[in-house]
């Protein structure tokens, strides 16, 4: 196909303002009709694709992010005219966080270095001590251990707010701006991760409920609009984590109701996995969605014609 005249693929991965209006008059001269009118509706769902996660120099880059997100881009403008809707997570964090090293430090006051594991016996032995809402923090790790969730793994300082690496990256930015111009229609934005206390993997929901917040608990209202879609695309970063869980939180909520499962669409080289030097989150992801393949979820490819 014929990309829009400002799109260079060389160019995703980079960091540049993007052009927001030559990106829609570009979408209107397209002249599809408005998303409105559509019979058949079908949504993208893209899970934080944001600049620290998708750039070499961003501060949690995924490996092979770049590649997905050019493959993303040109799948958007191959099928504008068949996506109805496209939504974005956008993962949102501020300084002191419960995975971040600003809330934990060892028996010498040292905080822990990124990617180290805060084990629930750990915690109890001393090895660990969180310097803010102590309580709250012994009670997480037990219940992400006893509930077979991630183990709290500490993360790089990444998507913080008000910084460069918390925007989508540019060139898939001038993508969902091209769309709403050639399809009349808005894209949806979802942030996510800004509750201290816990974790926030999925788009959806927080790893551990937390009561009274506005997003402590389950997002049933864009669950139950996604359903109101014939088909569900899904992509993001990174496969291992946060594509995993949005998409096990979608699997949960509509456990046995094949009319949905058999909607939705896993884009499966439109995601990676986060790279670590002990544990191969690529393998775990893969054996996870095989299993929701085996519930009825589809997985795709970019390149495989759209069904």
């Amino acid at each position: 196909m014929v990309f829009p005249k400002f799109y260079d693929p060389a160019h995703v991965g980079q960091l540049y303002v993007p052009d927001i209006g030559v990106a829609v008059q570009e979408g209107y001269k397209t002249v599809l009709p408005r998303s409105e009118d559509d019979k058949n509706r079908s949504i993208l769902v893209l899970v934080d694709p944001q600049i620290d996660f998708i750039h070499s120099e961003g501060a949690l880059p995924v490996p092979g992010a770049v590649e997905d997100t050019r493959r993303t881009i040109e799948w958007i403008y191959r099928y504008t005219g068949s996506i109805t809707t496209i939504a974005a997570s956008l993962d949102s964090h501020v300084a002191i966080q419960i995975f971040l090293p600003s809330w934990w430090e060892d028996e010498n006051g040292e905080r822990p270095v990124p990617y180290t594991i805060i084990h629930d016996a750990d915690v109890k032995a001393g090895k660990w001590k969180p310097t803010y809402e102590p309580e709250w923090s012994m009670q997480y790790v037990e219940t992400l251990e006893k509930h077979a969730k991630k183990e709290l793994m500490i993360w790089p300082y990444h998507c913080m707010l008000g910084t460069a690496g918390h925007a989508i990256t540019s060139a898939l930015v001038e993508a969902i701006a091209y769309h709403s111009g050639a399809r009349h229609t808005q894209p949806i934005y979802l942030t996510k991760g800004q509750i201290p206390k816990t974790e926030y993997y999925s788009m959806l929901e927080p790893e551990v409920k937390v009561p009274n917040h506005p997003m402590g608990e389950l997002n049933t209202s864009f669950l139950n609009m996604l359903n109101r879609y014939d088909r569900i695309f899904i992509a993001g970063q990174a496969k291992s984590h946060c594509v995993l869980e949005t998409v096990n939180s979608i699997m949960r909520y509509f456990k046995g109701q094949m009319q949905i499962v058999s909607k939705i669409r896993v884009l499966t080289d439109c995601m990676s996995s986060v790279a670590h030097p002990t544990i191969n989150f690529d393998a775990l992801a893969d054996r996870r969605f095989q299993e929701f393949a085996s519930e009825g979820l589809k997985l795709l490819k970019s390149t495989d014609p759209l069904r």
